[in-house]
């Protein structure tokens, strides 16, 4: 970015002499997502959370090819049924003899997947419905505010639950139901927000040199409710991997002999007193996610709030 420098004259005297000294102070101007980038690096909990996202999501898809077994391998003998954890073992084996930690690899790559497709799905269409609500109000304003709350009354987690036993377990069947439901939240989020940017200069411009409907969403509003809809995507992840183990706790998400963090957790709950880490070491996973996430969100919100004011140095 070019630095502006303004010269400024500042008088001194040295050895009683009163000859100004013409000084050059640089200011650089900070752009947008320069500063969004540096609020959020001063936000200790979300940089820490993103570095454990980033170190899960390497466990998950790049650990699994160094282990010496599959996350379904099952071994020949008996011996190594229900072992602690130990040396070959890290976190123990289940009473079929796999390898926990190559299914606690395979459960969380398929919840990664699933959390992420949910946040992308309800993202993308959450924010058309959204933005075409707001800005074209009247009737479609009604009929798509109106079906957004029928869908936000109905038990959420027993209308997945019902479709994901109708149209199978697959990882991206639970990602797109869970999607679809948890859509209308993002919706009802950003017509929030564009009703109150239909009103501004700048859209009254461009309605009268001329632009579409289409150029005005595509070009003013979706990129100015981007803050609000990026927020909402990250803890919406958060909340897709907990309604992914949800209904695979309850054997209706995702379906052996596939793996889950639920299903782990599902498995390892009558054995949580006899060997605790069936259930231990799954759980763990999906809380530090959670929390990861949903710091990396505030983080997020405060990097991104709009009533930032301009920083220069």
């Amino acid at each position: 970015m070019p630095e502006s420098r303004s010269p400024v004259s500042v008088a001194e005297a040295p050895g009683g002499l009163g000859s100004p000294v013409e000084r050059e102070f640089t200011v650089k101007d900070r752009g947008q997502f320069q500063q969004a980038t540096q609020r959020f690096l001063r936000h200790r909990a979300a940089v820490i959370s993103l570095a454990v996202f980033v170190i899960l999501v390497v466990f998950a898809f790049v650990g699994p090819v160094f282990m010496k077994h599959a996350y379904n391998y099952i071994p020949t003998g008996a011996a190594e049924n229900n072992l602690s954890p130990n040396l070959a073992h890290p976190f123990g084996t289940d009473n079929l003899g796999h390898d926990l930690l190559a299914q606690v690899m395979r459960g969380l790559q398929q919840s990664i997947k699933v959390a992420l497709l949910i946040a992308l799905f309800a993202t993308v269409a959450g924010t058309l419905w959204g933005v075409v609500s707001g800005f074209f109000s009247g009737i479609w304003d009604n009929a798509l505010m109106r079906f957004a709350d029928l869908i936000l009354t109905i038990p959420g987690l027993a209308l997945a639950a019902a479709m994901a036993n109708r149209f199978g377990g697959s990882w991206w069947i639970i990602g797109v139901i869970l999607g679809s439901l948890a859509a209308p939240y993002v919706a009802r989020v950003v017509r929030g927000v564009v009703l109150s940017l239909r009103e501004r200069e700048y859209i009254e411009a461009a309605r009268a040199l001329g632009a579409s409907n289409w150029h005005i969403m595509r070009r003013h509003l979706i990129p100015n409710a981007f803050a609000v809809v990026i927020v909402n995507a990250t803890l919406l992840v958060a909340g897709g991997i907990l309604g992914e183990t949800a209904l695979s706790f309850f054997g209706l998400g995702i379906r052996p002999p596939d793996t889950s963090l639920g299903i782990l957790v599902n498995s390892g709950q009558d054995a949580v007193f006899t060997r605790p880490w069936l259930f231990y070491f799954p759980g763990l996973f999906i809380i530090i996610f959670a929390l990861a996430v949903n710091f990396i969100g505030d983080g997020l919100r405060d990097a991104l709030d709009p009533q930032q004011t301009r920083q220069r140095r």
